[in-house]
């Protein structure tokens, strides 16, 4: 039985190749969510007026790869204490946010949130600003066909990932 994931991390791109390299994910496909304008355009998602943020939908087989270890690609694979930007991509749209899909992922995020802000606590990096909520009732709106599987069209594209350089601690996963 397969479960779903939805991690925004910036620009989508990158983080949507970094996820499909995963053993244990299924599939991958990017769009928007969290916003409040129906089948929303990535034009008008550029704008910030509709409030959404490029999100990375993933399914995954959770006897190969355990959400936990989803989280932990995810606090990595970007900045997660840079409040609606990732590098040189700012707005709304590139937020960082974890959409939830059931009550155990919900817990699972926060407890990844606090050791990975533990982390950056001993490096003397800032706090996560990351947005953890629940997907139920919120549309993940697919994206246009262009962007998906975008870098592996174009694979010297544009990757648009920063990151804070500090690893999750693998101890955790365990």
């Amino acid at each position: 039985m397969s479960h779903t994931a939805y991690f925004a991390t910036g620009c989508f791109w990158g983080a949507e190749r970094r996820f499909w390299q995963l053993a244990g994910v299924i599939q991958t496909s990017v769009g928007y969510m969290g916003g409040n304008k129906p089948d929303p355009t990535y034009k008008e998602v550029c704008t910030g007026t509709t409030n959404h943020a490029e999100m990375v939908e993933i399914i995954f087989d959770p006897e190969v790869i355990t959400y936990q270890r989803l989280l932990a690609e995810f606090w990595e694979m970007h900045d997660p204490t840079s409040l609606n930007q990732q590098g040189g991509d700012i707005g709304t749209q590139y937020r960082s946010a974890i959409y939830t899909t059931s009550d155990d992922q919900l817990k699972q995020a926060i407890a990844s949130k606090g050791i990975y802000q533990a982390e950056l606590d001993k490096n003397g990096i800032g706090k996560i600003v990351t947005q953890i909520l629940p997907a139920s009732g919120v549309t993940y709106w697919l994206a246009e066909e262009y962007h998906q599987k975008y870098l592996a069209k174009n694979p010297n594209g544009y990757d648009c990932h920063s990151s804070t350089g500090i690893n999750y601690p693998m101890a955790a996963l365990s």
